[in-house]
């Protein structure tokens, strides 16, 4: 039985490991942060960090993160206090109908953990992987930088 760290918590998961990381979490673990989008890991709704670093959950195996630390959107929040990007998020009202934010806040988290002063380019290549269909992108790529202001 695969034990998994996630959002600061040690818990088994009883799925064999082979099994995407995106079914534990959501499934098992019952968070609603990574999305299922493509299941191909091509539009980046399921996107968690892994150890700091940006993956795409539904490709990425239970068995493969074992032992590492996994955040979702719900681990970014501490002690009911939103982190810098979810207020940012809000507060510059970058999202529609909030199926990719998920995937974008924690490329964009990866992003201000290894660069705190991104420009606007920076920001808008760590992002171009993410697919959103609203027009919500100018709105994204704002809230991204306003939260690296506000750090």
């Amino acid at each position: 039985m695969p034990m998994l760290k996630v959002n600061g918590r040690t818990q088994d998961v009883r799925v064999p490991d082979d099994t995407p990381l995106l079914y534990a979490l959501r499934n098992d673990l019952k968070l609603n942060g990574p999305k299922y989008g493509c299941g191909a890991a091509q539009c980046g709704a399921c996107t968690v960090l892994v150890d700091g670093q940006a993956v795409r959950s539904c490709v990425t195996t239970v068995g493969t993160v074992t032992g590492q630390s996994i955040t979702t959107l719900e681990g970014l929040s501490t002690g009911g206090k939103m982190d810098a990007l979810q207020r940012a998020f809000m507060e510059e009202q970058a999202m529609q109908c909030g199926y990719c934010v998920n995937g974008i806040i924690m490329r964009a988290r990866q992003l201000l953990d290894q660069t705190p002063k991104p420009t606007e380019g920076e920001v808008r290549l760590a992002l171009d992987g993410h697919l959103c269909r609203c027009g919500a992108q100018n709105r994204m790529v704002r809230a991204v930088l306003r939260a690296a202001q506000e750090g």
